[in-house]
């Protein structure tokens, strides 16, 4: 094996948890933020890689040549990025592919600097969510008068809610703000009388704040081993649900609406 320098064993430390803070960030569930921040730790050469997770941080331990480098980074939760975690995947497969260059670190930090990070237009991206809680409305039986308040709301929601994690406001505010712009648009079906099932459209209207992908990660995570992160990540869950109850409960109280279910 090549002999490795402190400097060059620094950054090759700093790669890895690179790699796995960017995993958890954008919602990679904890056996693949170990398994690729391993590999490619491996990749460029260290005896072995050791990586510690925690709700909102990462530690990791590189050892080579009997000389052990460890790091801690803090982590800060950004929007599903199934995107960008394939391109991860893909530079790690590259790495290991290329074992043994010497110019390897380089390049794979080169291609992490690179990573292709944007998303869709806020506009598109409220559009189709408004969409998908319009469908779910009219799949319930909803009446077509249903069916468009309930895209509006939804729309008008997803929108608000982008723009409120855009400047970093608590996940939990965003959520309750989220739940009571769509329920008070879709509560109107109530106080104006409109459709055939206004239950339909306040239900559908806040489709979006199902927090399904962290709740499948977490039950993952706590099957997989990993129950410190899985039952942090549930509790995180379970707190987004609570939030969003009560962002729906403050539009129907301010609407005076006092019963409300199907």
């Amino acid at each position: 094996m090549t002999s490795i320098s402190y400097v060059q064993q620094q950054r090759i430390t700093r790669l890895c948890v690179r790699c796995g803070l960017l995993l958890m960030q954008y919602g990679a569930e904890s056996a693949v933020v170990v398994d690729l921040s391993k590999r490619l730790g491996f990749a460029l050469g260290m005896s072995s890689v050791e990586c510690s997770l925690n709700f909102n941080a990462i530690t990791l331990t590189t050892i080579c040549n009997e000389r052990c480098i460890t790091t801690t980074r803090d982590t800060i939760n950004q929007s599903i990025n199934v995107n960008l975690l394939v391109q991860i995947q893909q530079i790690v497969n590259k790495t290991e592919a290329a074992r043994g260059k010497g110019s390897l670190v380089d390049l794979t930090t080169l291609a992490f600097d690179k990573l292709d990070k944007t998303v869709y237009p806020t506009w598109l991206v409220s559009i189709f969510v408004g969409a998908s809680c319009a469908a779910f409305a009219y799949l319930n039986g909803g009446s077509w008068s249903i069916t468009a308040v309930t895209f509006i709301a939804g729309m008008v929601a997803m929108f608000t809610r982008i723009y409120l994690a855009k400047h970093h406001f608590n996940p939990f505010i965003t959520v309750i703000v989220t739940a009571f712009i769509a329920s008070l648009i879709g509560a109107t079906t109530y106080y104006f009388d409109i459709g055939n099932n206004a239950d339909i459209a306040v239900a559908s209207s806040v489709l979006l704040l199902v927090p399904s992908f962290p709740l499948i990660n977490s039950f993952s995570d706590i099957l997989k081993g990993y129950v410190n992160i899985g039952i942090g990540r549930a509790v995180f869950t379970y707190m987004l649900t609570l939030s969003a109850c009560v962002g729906i409960v403050m539009a129907l109280v301010l609407l005076r609406i006092q019963h409300w279910g199907f």
